[in-house]
């Protein structure tokens, strides 16, 4: 299987493409995540939409709009209040978990390397077979 991190971007429009997404691709679903992170003294959320594995393929794809949404906990804001609407309408809650900032990796490969393994510790997605 390959789980790989599909970036979107981190405005008004990314965001939206990535509710699009998600209800476009509602029978593959898997779950809506909220990484929470301090980015340059700033607290910060990543939007990620987790789908299902593509059958055939083994492909499973995780969007996600990256460190641009301030902290709906710090500073309420209306672009994680449309994701977690979102979310809800779909049947789905918002899973919270506290992240390094990107910014503390080399390279974005081993941000992303990093956030799949700690989804995959806590079970959110499933181990490679």
């Amino acid at each position: 299987m390959i789980q790989r991190f599909i970036e979107l971007g981190e405005g008004y429009s990314d965001i939206y493409e990535l509710m699009e997404l998600a209800r476009a691709n509602r029978h593959r679903l898997s779950g809506f995540f909220a990484f929470h992170t301090v980015k340059k003294g700033q607290a910060v959320v990543s939007l990620v939409v987790v789908l299902h594995p593509t059958d055939p393929g083994d492909f499973q794809p995780l969007y996600i709009c990256r460190e641009g949404v301030p902290d709906p906990s710090v500073k309420p804001n209306k672009r994680y209040d449309l994701f977690a609407e979102t979310a809800k309408e779909l049947g789905f809650g918002v899973i919270h978990l506290d992240v390094k900032p990107s910014t503390m990796f080399a390279e974005l490969d081993l941000y992303y390397q990093h956030l799949i393994g700690i989804m995959r510790m806590n079970r959110f997605i499933p181990p490679l077979q």
